[in-house]
Parts: C-alpha cells; structure tokens; sequence
C-alpha cells in the first residue's frame, strides 16, 4: 500500500511538474490566433495546425532570465572586445567595404559602428542562433510575463513576416530572445528597418550581409544618428556630486555647460549646448566615469543596456584604429 502511494505521488507531481514545464498556454493561445483572424485574416484552422507543433522552451526562460547584460562592465567587455573579434572585424571590413561605404555616404552612419555591431551580435554571421524563432516568441508571449505584451507583439509580427516574406514561420531559428539573422532584428525591426540594399529584389538579412548592412545603418539613421559627432568620452571628476545625476535613463538629459556644479568638468570638445547621459562603468580596480551623447543613445536604441552600447563603441574604437595602421602601412 506504501509503496503504491509512493508511485502515484511520484507520478502526480512529475505530472503537474510537466504541465507547468512543457505544456503552452492553450487558452491565451487560442484568443491570440482569435485576434489574428479578425485582425489580419488569418485562417483558424491554419494557425492553430502552425501553434500545435510549437513547444515550449525552458532554454529560452533560462536564457531570458540571465542575460549578459546582468553582468558587471569588467566581465561583460571581455565577451566582446577579444583579439580575433576585432580580426574578424578587419576581415569582415575589407570584404564589404564597397556596401559599407555606400552605407556611410547615404545614411552617415560610419563603417566601424556598422562592424561592431554585426561582431557584438553575432561574430560576423557566424552565430546567429540556434532556437526556432517560433518557439522562442510563443514561449515568451505566453510564459513570461515580465514581458508578454512585448513578446506577443513580436509574435505578431513575426506572423505577419513570414506570411509577406512567404517563410515558414517554423523554419527560422535566431536567439533565445527571437532575433534574427546577421544583425539579429526582431520582427518588428525587420519590417521597419531591414532593406534591400544590393536590389536584388528581396531582404535578406539571414544570408547577406549586403542586406544585413544596409538594414543596421537604415536602423541608426531612423532614430536620429548625427553624422560624424562624438559618441562617448571619459569623464573627469572632481568631486562626488556627480551621483546625482545617476539614474537608469539613457537619454541624454544634462547640458554639457551644466556639468561643473555637479562636479564634473565640462570636456573642452563638446559643444555647451549639447545634452550628455552620465554613465559609470564597474572595473576590476573601482569605477570608469563616462559621459554619453546622442550617438550613444542611439546605439542604446538597439540594445537598451548601455553595457551594449560602450561595448559596441570600444569595439568599434579598436577596429578602426586596426584599420586605419593597416591602411596607412599600405600606402
């Protein structure tokens, strides 16, 4: 009799145990795919044949849950500004300069900024994700509700994708988070920004890098890029006021001649009129005091970490500094 208990227990709660781990949320499903008819014409019968083979991810509530952005500056700028990335940069330079210079010329966005971003997102395109994007949005629409409005839009839109685009939507994989392709767009920034930019008659941002590109520099000029103006510079301190000003925004909000009664010298080469964003940084050795411009909050725009943002911009530094000695060796 014992025993037999103990089995059942051990089957009733490895049960509940797998309905909250693997089973989706039938009835939230069943109003979203309601809302895609009445809204965009959807068939039922198709959506609902498309939703019963998505699963679940654990990996990806794991992933959502720890994000790389959690860690301290010290540890996150390792994952990025590494030798062969910078390589990798050089190489992938060289190899597109024509599209990213034609980039630059129409959108002012310059090359180095273009390059970091690709190498922060995915090495090049060499790592573009591994979870099928489908499972990814559905997981997140309806099993995290941090941010289920946000997914579900995304999951919305990503419908609306593929059906354009004529994509399964069951055949694309990206992150843990739904982004894709080489400079990993969400569905919404795929529909808004990405472009054909080698006019090939199609947008691919998954297997061009043309495309991917033109689709990155198209993105930073929409949300206001100033071309050839400063993006970040180092602080210098002279007393502890500064921490007023401290605050998880990272728009740009103080006036560069406003910086002084906070204890904060204004930077001789930026404009007194010009609005900066105070950003301290976590090092091995204490703090790194840094002050960023709209450009900096551009590069937020894509990713809303300014950890991103900083490795992004010292990644593009280093890059250009490589390309500008190898330049100037061949000449």
């Amino acid at each position: 009799m014992y025993k037999s208990l103990k089995i059942f227990l051990i089957s009733y709660l490895l049960l509940i145990n797998a309905s909250h781990a693997d089973v989706l949320d039938q009835n939230s499903i069943n109003q979203f795919i309601e809302n895609m008819v009445a809204s965009y014409q959807y068939d039922a019968d198709k959506l609902h044949s498309l939703f019963s083979q998505v699963k679940l991810s654990q990996r990806v509530l794991e992933a959502i849950s720890r994000p790389a952005e959690k860690l301290p500056w010290y540890e996150y700028r390792t994952l990025f500004l590494q030798p062969d990335r910078i390589e990798q940069g050089l190489i992938f330079w060289e190899r597109y300069q024509t599209a990213l210079k034609r980039a630059d010329q129409l959108y002012g966005v310059p090359a180095h900024i273009i390059v970091a971003i690709i190498g922060v997102e995915t090495r090049y395109g060499q790592s573009t994700g591994k979870d099928r994007v489908m499972d990814a949005l559905v997981t997140l629409a309806f099993h995290y509700p941090e941010r289920s409005d946000f997914f579900r839009n995304e999951l919305e839109e990503y419908l609306l994708l593929t059906r354009e685009q004529g994509i399964d939507p069951l055949s694309i994989k990206g992150s843990y988070a739904g982004a894709m392709g080489i400079p990993q767009f969400i569905p919404s920034s795929y529909r808004r920004y990405a472009i054909d930019f080698d006019d090939d008659g199609k947008i691919d941002i998954w297997n061009n890098p043309v495309d991917a590109i033109g689709s990155v520099a198209n993105y930073f000029n929409q949300y206001g890029w100033e071309m050839g103006e400063m993006i970040a510079v180092p602080a210098e301190i002279q007393s502890n006021q500064y921490v007023e000003i401290l605050n998880d925004d990272p728009e740009p909000h103080i006036r560069a001649d406003e910086l002084k009664k906070y204890g904060i010298n204004q930077p001789e080469y930026v404009p007194p009129e010009a609005l900066l964003k105070l950003l301290r940084l976590d090092t091995s050795e204490g703090e790194e005091i840094w002050l960023g411009l709209n450009n900096f909050y551009v590069i937020t725009r894509y990713n809303h970490s300014v950890l991103y943002a900083m490795a992004v911009y010292q990644l593009s530094d280093e890059i250009l500094r490589r390309y500008e000695n190898k330049v100037a060796i061949f000449k």
